[in-house]
């Protein structure tokens, strides 16, 4: 393969790093924990999830994939390049 794939995903893997980064932060802390002790828990929590939270939870958990295979894709090169 070459080795513009591996720099194709690797630029991916840290705008999806730096992404994810932002995506977890962004989330509201659910009670407990590190997040209640900087203020995180005088806030009060509204009945259900708006659909804004729910939005986030799935980008979130879209750019974690995008993340995961990036690393996979990455793994897989770095072994097809090693046995050649």
């Amino acid at each position: 393969m070459p080795i513009a794939f591996a720099y194709t995903l690797i630029v991916l893997l840290i705008i999806t790093s730096v992404l994810l980064t932002l995506l977890i932060l962004l989330h509201r802390g659910k009670g407990g924990g590190m997040s209640s002790m900087f203020g995180g828990g005088v806030s009060s929590s509204l009945a259900g999830s708006s659909v804004a939270e729910k939005n986030l939870d799935r980008y979130t958990v879209l750019v974690g994939i995008i993340w995961f295979a990036c690393i996979v894709g990455l793994g897989f090169w770095l072994k097809l390049e090693l046995a050649a």
